[in-house]
């Protein structure tokens, strides 16, 4: 190789190492606020998440004051799910797309794209602004994803009656009851009314007493 050849060689090994830096350390920030840095980015990376795939995740998450509600490393156990239907909170359907396998990235996700004011049982407060750092492991094929909407639309109205939730629950517990965990769908039942309030109360955003197709947060596509 001649030593203006070699130059180049070299030149373009330490401009594709800045870029790779660069790109590691990359932090863009949504208009509704999600926070999004790669911590670290792989090489040669040619398949990336879209919606509709199955990603398998690695993952921690920890509150503003660093304190830790959940990580998936203490279980051993990753996490997968399908993107982009809504089976997870939206700063992750919005945070976790682009993502090559073995990438490494940090979501700061404001209440808004995470649990809001209502929080999460005793683990995360109302209004709290939500850190995980998540590593992807796998992406796969996910099985088509059932229309939950279009399943509790009795009356094909484009609208969810307390009426029509209230029996679409009640069909699903009901075939649940001779399964494992059987106690927990017993318990279920019994709090019936209790739960079709709190999904109401959480789905019905202009408390008009119905679910819109809008406001709806479940799966509600038969195709992606």
């Amino acid at each position: 190789m001649s030593p203006s050849a070699s130059r180049q060689a070299v030149a373009a090994l330490v401009l594709a190492a800045v870029a790779a830096v660069a790109i590691a350390g990359e932090v863009k920030e949504t208009p509704e606020g999600l926070k999004i840095e790669m911590l670290s980015v792989p090489d040669g990376c040619s398949v990336k998440s879209k919606n509709g795939d199955s990603l398998t995740m690695h993952y921690t998450g920890t509150l503003a004051d660093g304190t830790k509600f959940d990580s998936s490393h203490d279980r051993d156990q990753p996490f997968t799910f399908q993107l982009g239907v809504g089976q997870v909170i939206k700063g992750w359907d919005q945070g976790l797309t682009d993502m090559c396998v073995g990438e490494v990235r940090k979501l700061t996700i404001p209440p808004a794209l995470a649990y809001g004011d209502r929080g999460a049982g005793n683990v995360i407060p109302g209004g709290a602004t939500l850190t995980f750092n998540v590593e992807l492991l796998n992406i796969g094929d996910a099985a088509p994803t059932t229309n939950v909407f279009k399943e509790i639309d009795s009356d094909k109205d484009n609208q969810l009656s307390r009426e029509e939730v209230s029996g679409y629950l009640k069909k699903q517990m009901v075939a649940a009851e001779g399964s494992e965990g059987a106690e927990d769908v017993k318990k279920m039942l019994e709090e019936h009314d209790k739960l079709v309030d709190e999904i109401f109360q959480h789905e019905d955003k202009d408390k008009n007493g119905f679910i819109s197709h809008d406001e709806f947060s479940g799966p509600k596509h038969d195709e992606l």
